[in-house]
């Protein structure tokens, strides 16, 4: 079982930058991979970044390639995401989300933990 609460959100404006982070709880965090979704209200959860369980692998979502960067700490059970040159499009809430399978996975559908979510938003 893993735990995930996700911090750092709130108001910017564009061109700004935050950091996100996922703190987690839970046994074996170093095993995992992690992820990072946002959702804007009325449209499917996307994929942002993602890292491998040693974090030496990485994958972005073109929207957020050369923008964004994942990192992690497996001393501090915390997953990070450093979100600079913010836009409004990336108005969402973001969803940290935790993979058995130790690949940086962009598919849903292969993270059995999430955490209730973290708002950003980016004025115009």
């Amino acid at each position: 079982q893993v735990q995930l609460v996700e911090s750092g959100g709130g108001l910017v404006q564009a061109g700004g930058s935050l950091r996100l982070s996922c703190a987690a709880s839970g046994q074996a965090f170093s095993s995992y991979s992690f992820g990072w979704f946002r959702q804007v209200p009325g449209k499917e959860r996307e994929f942002v970044a993602a890292i491998s369980w040693r974090g030496s692998r990485t994958r972005y979502a073109d929207s957020a390639q050369g923008r964004f960067t994942i990192s992690r700490d497996n001393a501090k059970k915390t997953v990070y995401l450093q979100m600079n040159s913010l836009k409004p499009e990336d108005t969402a809430v973001y969803h940290c989300a935790a993979s058995p399978l130790g690949d940086p996975e962009w598919q849903q559908r292969n993270y059995g933990y999430w955490g209730q979510g973290t708002q950003v938003t980016v004025s115009s």
